[in-house]
């Protein structure tokens, strides 16, 4: 025999398929959200015989599969892993794949496709997935050959979590699936020539902007998420200790430093806190990290910040000046930039400035916050519910939100002692995010207790996911907020279209009874008296379990900043 033919009888031979299930359990996967279909069977195929390294979870939409995947994520800090078929299974992707890439989520999808031969041929369930998620994903590539699926797949991963996160697929052909092909183990992939996911942090910059810093008299910081993605949250708060800065948070950046830090002072934003938004048009110094300037944060850019020197920490050389300009652009990961600024700027306090932001805070409480979580007589409040949760949960829960008021109000009432403990959908405001959003949070947590907040409408999107929960037996507590209305746009066609209300008032099922018949425990109450003792029950209870709480039918949600003005217009009622 010669040593060609040796060699080549020694070279493993697996399938495409196998390829890519060997590629995941290296790269660390151990949940995949997915629905099985017709172009992706082999894959599933062979999943078969992996069930003791990797998890499946069924769901019952696609869609729910990627909610489910940015859920996991957002809670573990790792990739989040979808299966779907072609066609429809595939472009019943788009929302959730939108969904992580405006809110710069890693997650790897990977979607059967026809045999190579049919393609272009509109072959039965042939979708040209390429080109239709172009535009909402990181980076896409169809696999028409065994050979190419490790290297794709470690190219994948590597580009879905590093530098910016964000949502990668993959398209893999049938025939590419079944093929046997020379198998030389699976490398991962840390370096590609086109793609340079770090920028190079310039000293300059950061001697720049710790000297505006240092002189500064009024400094205002703003978060986002970019701390929590970058696992900064630690050099964040040693900055923030040492500066003496008041900070404030956008939606996804909330949890990076507790909320009862002294020095965090509340959620930016339309309807966040009334200080963090009046002030911003008095800071002298504006110091945003990790954070995209979203125009529910500005409100009017004409108007923002204006006499202000702004510094900018992104890692996405893309963000800076796209929407506010900045004085001191600082390109990097925060992770390594945050202690490079911390260790040139002085120790500092700014205790008169700070006092404004608490003066602005008490004339917040006094004619907002008190009668929305302490109300005495009538109809049950969101803001009072989530109070309530609060103190039942000590802060320590993971809260999962849907999109509309009661979002809103969990982001600005719910206490979060921790980081990844505020899940929900900032960028693009999909409704039907929460149900699955939660199963894969605490997929992704198991240890944590893991609350959906969800309204009435929101709910009926993805409520089929119920089923997900019956069958997976994992232990999510959901509580509706129902009252009765496509809430949001109720409160702005009450506001801005004369109470003109089309089409919002929404009728809704027998949500407990539904919740029964998917064998998931659940009451409905509507009085004060019972709340606490249901939010106890719900959270002591053994497994899944719905509570559904009427509230108010048409109460608004204020602060609130009105489209089209300035954040320091901030209306209070």
């Amino acid at each position: 025999m010669s040593s060609e033919e040796e060699t080549a009888t020694t070279v493993e031979q697996l399938k495409g398929s196998e390829i890519l299930l060997n590629g995941l359990i290296a790269e660390g996967v151990d949940t995949i959200f997915g629905y099985p279909g017709g172009a992706i069977m082999p894959i599933y195929d062979a999943l078969y015989d992996y069930q003791d390294r990797l998890k499946h979870i069924l769901v019952r939409h696609e869609q729910g599969a990627t909610h489910a995947a940015q859920g996991y994520a957002r809670t573990s800090g790792k990739v989040g892993v979808v299966f779907a078929t072609s066609g429809p299974g595939a472009t019943n992707l788009i929302t959730g794949l939108a969904d992580a890439q405006i809110d710069s989520t890693p997650m790897v999808c990977i979607t059967g496709q026809v045999f190579a031969h049919l393609l272009g041929t509109d072959a039965f369930q042939e979708t040209d997935v390429i080109n239709i998620t172009t535009p909402v994903t990181k980076w896409n590539y169809q696999v028409t050959d065994a050979s190419e699926i490790a290297e794709v797949l470690a190219k994948a991963f590597h580009i879905a979590k590093t530098g910016r996160p964000g949502p990668v697929l993959i398209d893999i052909t049938k025939n590419a699936q079944i093929q046997l092909t020379a198998y030389h183990g699976y490398k991962k992939c840390n370096h590609i020539r086109s793609y340079r996911p770090t920028p190079i942090v310039r000293n300059s910059y950061i001697e720049q902007a710790a000297a505006l810093i240092n002189e500064a008299k009024k400094p205002f910081i703003l978060f986002g998420q970019g701390v929590l993605l970058g696992n900064a949250e630690q050099e964040f708060k040693a900055f923030v200790e040492k500066t003496g800065i008041p900070a404030a948070w956008t939606i996804l950046g909330a949890g990076a430093i507790p909320t009862d830090h002294p020095l965090n002072v509340g959620m930016l934003g339309m309807h966040g806190n009334y200080g963090p938004n009046v002030l911003t048009n008095e800071c002298d110094v504006l110091i945003a990290i990790g954070m995209r300037f979203d125009d529910r944060v500005t409100g009017r850019l004409d108007k923002y910040a204006k006499q202000a020197k702004v510094i900018h920490l992104d890692i996405d050389p893309a963000e800076i000046d796209k929407n506010v300009k900045a004085h001191v652009p600082v390109w990097g990961d925060c992770k390594e930039t945050l202690p490079l600024l911390t260790a040139l700027v002085k120790e500092n306090k700014h205790e008169e400035w700070l006092a404004k932001f608490n003066n602005y805070s008490k004339e917040e409480f006094a004619q907002c916050i008190d009668a929305e979580i302490n109300p005495q007589s009538g109809e049950l409040t969101m803001g009072e519910v989530i109070n309530q949760l609060n103190q039942l949960t000590n802060g320590d829960a993971i809260i999962v939100t849907d999109v509309g008021q009661h979002q809103m109000v969990a982001c600005r009432y719910a206490k979060f002692n921790h980081t990844r403990s505020n899940i929900t959908s900032g960028g693009l405001g999909t409704m039907g995010f929460a149900l699955p959003a939660a199963i894969g949070a605490k997929f992704g947590a198991p240890e944590k207790t893991v609350v959906a907040v969800i309204g009435d409408g929101g709910f009926q999107m993805t409520l089929q996911e119920l089923g997900t929960i019956m069958q997976s037996g994992i232990d999510v507590k959901i509580m509706i907020l129902n009252n009765q209305f496509l809430g949001m746009v109720r409160q702005w066609q009450e506001l801005f279209h004369d109470r003109r209300y089309s089409f919002v008032d929404i009728t809704s099922p027998d949500f407990v009874a539904l919740a029964k018949s998917y064998y998931i425990d659940g009451k409905k109450i509507s009085e004060r008296a019972e709340l606490k003792d249901a939010l106890k029950t719900m959270l002591d209870h053994k497994g899944s379990y719905l509570l559904e709480v009427m509230v108010t039918k048409e109460n608004n949600v204020f602060p609130m900043v009105p489209q089209g003005c300035s954040v320091s217009e901030i209306r209070l009622k």
